[in-house]
C-alpha cells in the first residue's frame, strides 16, 4: 500500500523514544566544536500562548506533531519521524556550538512562533542550534541511513555524532544527507545549526520581515520571520542503489506517462515503472535510470479540478530481475498550454479553456507562522477554496511542504507557484543571483510532478527583479511542461516585463479592471480585490488592520465580492481576460482583507453565494455566451427596464443624465434629448459610445459617478469615461464603464449614475441593482 494514501501507517516512528518532557538529569557528554564536558539540563518544555487560536492549536502532539509520511511523491515504508522536543539554544551569529543548551524547541515549529515553545524574535545577530538523539531500528540492519529535512530557513548545518555530514542554504527546498558512516550503532546525536538573516541578507525571504513576534500595529503586507527548521524532519532506510526522485510527466498526445526514475548508485541497474488504477496495472515499461520512459496509460482518465482523478506509480530499481529499491507514487493524467480559442490567446487544461478563478494564498498562521498546526490545517485552506467554488490557487511568494500539494492534487486545484522573492527595493548582487536561481531549481525538481502545478510565476512587483527574460526562458526550458510568468504585477510598482512567458499579468486594486490578452500571452488578473472587513474577536491586532477597500458588513463584503466576480464574468472574460487571482483566502496579521479570519475560525462570506458566483464565472468560459452588439451608426434610445418605470428613457437635461417619461405627445426637445446615436467606443473599438442627438460632438458619460453629456475634449480620460461595453441583460443589456470594469450605468430616484455593485454610495445600493441596470434599446424618438 502506498503511505501517501494511507497516512495512517506509520511502522517505525512509533519505534524511537518520545522526547517530550524527557529532562537530561546527569551530565551529557557533548559533540562538536566548542562543547564542554558536560551541560546543564534544558528547562522544560511547554507551549507559549498563540496571538489567535486556530481550530488545531491545541490538537498539536507534543511529541510527534506532523507524524503524516512527509514526501507523497515517493513513499517507502519504513521510515522515522524526528519531529518533537529537541534541545535548544540561540547564540550569536559568529559562534560555534555552545556548551549547554539551556531551552527546547518543538519541531518542526520556527522560532517565532508559539507552537514551537520559543516565540521569540530571531535577528541576524543570531544563530539557532537544535540538539537530539536518536536510535536506528535494527530491522534497518544492511541499509543505509538517510537523514531529511523537508525545509530549514536558511543556513542549516548538520553534525551527527560530532562529525559534520552536510550544509545547505535555501530556505524552501528540501536536502538529506546520508549519515551511515557517522552512526554508532547506539544512540545518536545530532546538532543542527541554522542561521537565517532575512531580510538583512541577500537570499529568497518571500514576505518574512524581522519584527516583533507579538501582535503590534503595522507590518503593512510583510509578516513575523520564519528561521530555522519549519518542516519535518526524518529518518529513512535505503539500498546502496536507490531512487532519489521521479520526474513524472504526462504526454496526452501519445497517451503515455513520462518517468524519470533518479538514482543514487544506480550504474547497471534498470528501472520499472508500473501505472495502476484501484489496484489494476494500466501500464508498465522499464528504462534506464535518469532516462526518460513512457509508460502506456491508455484511454486516461484526465486530471482536472471536476475530477482530480490520480493514478497509483510504482518505480523500481532492478539488479537483474532483483528489485533492490521500491518506490511509491501517484501521477494525474492533464496538459496545460496556451492556445487561441476564438481568436483570442487562452490558458487550456487538457486542450479546453476553463476559465481560472483563484485566490492569493500567504500560507501563514497564527500559531506557527510558516508551519500549519497540523496535515488537518494543511488541508483546510485547500478545501475552503473548492467550498468557495474556486479552482485555482496562487501560492504567493513561498513554497509549501509536499503534502500541501498532495493535498492539492488530491482536492483539485490549479496551482501558481510562486519562487519567493528577494527583498524589495534592492538590485541582487552575483552571488545572491546564483544563489536565488539554484534555490528555484531545486524548487521546481522538488515539485515538477505535481499535477496540480500548471505555471512558475517568476518575480513578483519588481520585487529584486532582475534578467526577467532570461530567467523566463530559463525555466521554461527547465521544465516545459508548465506555463511560465516573467512577471506577475508587470504594471506595478515599477517592475520590468520581460516581455516573454505564457502570460501577460497585472495587478489592479480593486479592480478588476483591464487586462489584455497579446498575440504571444494570455492575459490574466494576477491580483484584485483586497475587499477588508474586520470580524471583532478574530482580529490579529485589534483595531490595526487594514484592507484595500474597507467594507461596513459582511452584507457588503458578499455584494461587492460577488460584484467582483460577476464583472469578471460579464465584462473582462469575453473582452479576453484568462484567470483573477482575488486578494485573499485569509486574514494575514494586519491584512484583514480575506474571505477567512487568520485564525481560521470565521468565513466571512456566503460561502454558498460566492460559489454560485464563482461557477457561474467557470461556466460562461466553458459555454460563453454570444456576444452583445449594438446597431452602430444609428439613432436609439434607451429604456428602463424596472418593473414599474419601463415608460422611462435616459435623456439629458442641463448636461446631467435623468430618467423622464416620453410618449408620442412628449415635446420634440424631450424626444430628441432621449435620443443617441451608437458609435463605436471612443477609447475601445468594441465598446460603444452614445453620442447626442441634438449636440453632436457630445457623449453620455461619467465623472464623479454622474453620468452626464459632455463635449468630447480629445483627452484619453474622457474618450474611457465615455465608452460604454454591452453585456447581456435579462430583458436588455447592461452598460459597463470601459475604464471602470464592473460599474454600470444605472437610473435610482430619476437620476443616472455610474454604480458599483456592492459599493458604499447612495446609488450603489443593492435592492433592484440588476433591474436599474439594465436597458432596452429601442427606436429611437427622434429618428
Amino acid at each position: 500500500m502506498n503511505p501517501a494514501h494511507a497516512p495512517g501507517r506509520r511502522p517505525w516512528s512509533r519505534r524511537l523514544t518520545a522526547l517530550s518532557g524527557l529532562l537530561a538529569l546527569v551530565a551529557t557528554v557533548l559533540v562538536g566544536a566548542g562543547a564542554s564536558a558536560s551541560q546543564a539540563a534544558p528547562a522544560a518544555w511547554s507551549p507559549k500562548p498563540s496571538p489567535m487560536t486556530t481550530p488545531w492549536t491545541n490538537q498539536v502532539p507534543v511529541d510527534k506533531p506532523l507524524p503524516e509520511y512527509p514526501r507523497p511523491q515517493l513513499t517507502r515504508p519504513d521510515w522515522s519521524n524526528l519531529n518533537g522536543i529537541w534541545d535548544f539554544a540561540v547564540t550569536g551569529r559568529d559562534a560555534g556550538q555552545p556548551a549547554a543548551f539551556t531551552e527546547q524547541i518543538r519541531v518542526p515549529f520556527v522560532a517565532e512562533s508559539a507552537l514551537s515553545g520559543v516565540k521569540r524574535k530571531i535577528t541576524e545577530n543570531d544563530k539557532l542550534w537544535y540538539k537530539r538523539t536518536f536510535t536506528v531500528p535494527s530491522d534497518w540492519n544492511g541499509r543505509r541511513t538517510v537523514l531529511n529535512f523537508g525545509a530549514s530557513d536558511w543556513q542549516t548545518t548538520v553534525w551527527v555524532n560530532g562529525t559534520q555530514v552536510g550544509a545547505h542554504k535555501g530556505g524552501f527546498d528540501a536536502f538529506s544527507y546520508d549519515i551511515t558512516p557517522q552512526l554508532n550503532g547506539g544512540t545518536n546525536t545530532v546538532v543542527v545549526s541554522v542561521y537565517d538573516p532575512t531580510q538583512t541578507g541577500g537570499q529568497a525571504v518571500g514576505k518574512q520581515r524581522i519584527n516583533d513576534v507579538d501582535p503590534h500595529p503595522g507590518g503593512g503586507i510583510f509578516y513575523t520571520a520564519a528561521s530555522g527548521i519549519w518542516q519535518t524532519v526524518w529518518l529513512e532506510p535505503v539500498a546502496a542503489a536507490h531512487i532519489t526522485r521521479l520526474d513524472m510527466t504526462p504526454n496526452l498526445g501519445d497517451s503515455t506517462l513520462r518517468v524519470k526514475v533518479q538514482a543514487a548508485g544506480a550504474a547497471g541497474r534498470t528501472a520499472r515503472i508500473t501505472v495502476s488504477s484501484g489496484g489494476t496495472v494500466v501500464g508498465t515499461a522499464t528504462g534506464a535510470p535518469g532516462a526518460e520512459t513512457a509508460v502506456p496509460v491508455p484511454n486516461a482518465r484526465l486530471w482536472s479540478p471536476d475530477d482530480p482523478f490520480l493514478y497509483d506509480v510504482r518505480a523500481e530499481l532492478l539488479d537483474g530481475t532483483t528489485a533492490v529499491d521500491t518506490v511509491g507514487g501517484y501521477a494525474g493524467m492533464r496538459s496545460i498550454a496556451v492556445a487561441e480559442v476564438d481568436n483570442v490567446l487562452r490558458p487550456v487544461l487538457n486542450g479546453k479553456f476553463v476559465f481560472q478563478t483563484g485566490t492569493l494564498d500567504q500560507g501563514y498562521w497564527p500559531d506557527g507562522i510558516y508551519t500549519a498546526p497540523t496535515d488537518a490545517a494543511l488541508r483546510y485552506d485547500l478545501q475552503a477554496h473548492k467550498d468557495l467554488g474556486f479552482n485555482m490557487v496562487r501560492k504567493h511568494i513561498k513554497v509549501e511542504p509536499q503534502r500541501w500539494f498532495y493535498w492539492a492534487d488530491r482536492l483539485g486545484l490549479l496551482v501558481w507557484q510562486d519562487m519567493p522573492a528577494m527583498d524589495t527595493g534592492k538590485t541582487p548582487d552575483g552571488p545572491a543571483r546564483t544563489q536565488w536561481e539554484a534555490e528555484f531549481h531545486a524548487v521546481i525538481d522538488q515539485h515538477r510532478s505535481s499535477p496540480s502545478l500548471v505555471m512558475w510565476v517568476d518575480q513578483n512587483e519588481g520585487w529584486g527583479q532582475y534578467d526577467q527574460a532570461r530567467i523566463a526562458n530559463e525555466v521554461k526550458a527547465y521544465d516545459p511542461s508548465r506555463l511560465v510568468n516573467n512577471m506577475s504585477g508587470v504594471n506595478c510598482c515599477g517592475s520590468v516585463d520581460g516581455g516573454n512567458g505564457d502570460v501577460v499579468d497585472n495587478h489592479i486594486y480593486v479592480g478588476p479592471g483591464n487586462t489584455a490578452p497579446t498575440s504571444t500571452r494570455a492575459a490574466v488578473l494576477g491580483e484584485f480585490g483586497g475587499l477588508g472587513y474586520k470580524v471583532p474577536g478574530h482580529e490579529w491586532s485589534p483595531g490595526n488592520g487594514f484592507s484595500y477597500e474597507d467594507q461596513a458588513s459582511t452584507a457588503a463584503l458578499n455584494n461587492r465580492f460577488t460584484g467582483l466576480i460577476d464583472a469578471i464574468r460579464v465584462g473582462q472574460l469575453p473582452a479576453g481576460l484568462s484567470a483573477s487571482v482575488y486578494t485573499e483566502i485569509t486574514d494575514v496579521e494586519n491584512e484583514v482583507n480575506g474571505l477567512l479570519t487568520y485564525d481560521r475560525q470565521v468565513v466571512k462570506v456566503d460561502t454558498a453565494r460566492v460559489r454560485a458566483a464563482n461557477q457561474a464565472l467557470v461556466q460562461a468560459s466553458e459555454n460563453p455566451a454570444p456576444p452583445v452588439t449594438l446597431p452602430t451608426g444609428l439613432y436609439r434610445s434607451l429604456r428602463v427596464t424596472t418593473p414599474g418605470h419601463t415608460d422611462k428613457y435616459v435623456r439629458h437635461y442641463d448636461q446631467l443624465a435623468f430618467t423622464a417619461v416620453v410618449d408620442g405627445s412628449s415635446p420634440a426637445v424631450l424626444k430628441s434629448d432621449a435620443t443617441w446615436k451608437v458609435v463605436t467606443g471612443l477609447a475601445n473599438g468594441s465598446c460603444y459610445s452614445f453620442e447626442s442627438r441634438n449636440y453632436p460632438g457630445e457623449y453620455l458619460r461619467h465623472k464623479d459617478f454622474r453620468v452626464r453629456r459632455d463635449a468630447n475634449d480629445g483627452s484619453a480620460l474622457f474618450k474611457a469615461d465615455a465608452t460604454w461595453c454591452a453585456v447581456a441583460g435579462s430583458g436588455g443589456v447592461r452598460l459597463t464603464s470601459a475604464n471602470l470594469p464592473g460599474s454600470y450605468l444605472r437610473h435610482i430616484g430619476s437620476e443616472v449614475w455610474l454604480a458599483t455593485p456592492g459599493g458604499t454610495h447612495a446609488w450603489d445600493q443593492q435592492a433592484l441593482f440588476t433591474e436599474d441596470t439594465t436597458w432596452a434599446v429601442d427606436a429611437p424618438w427622434a429618428p
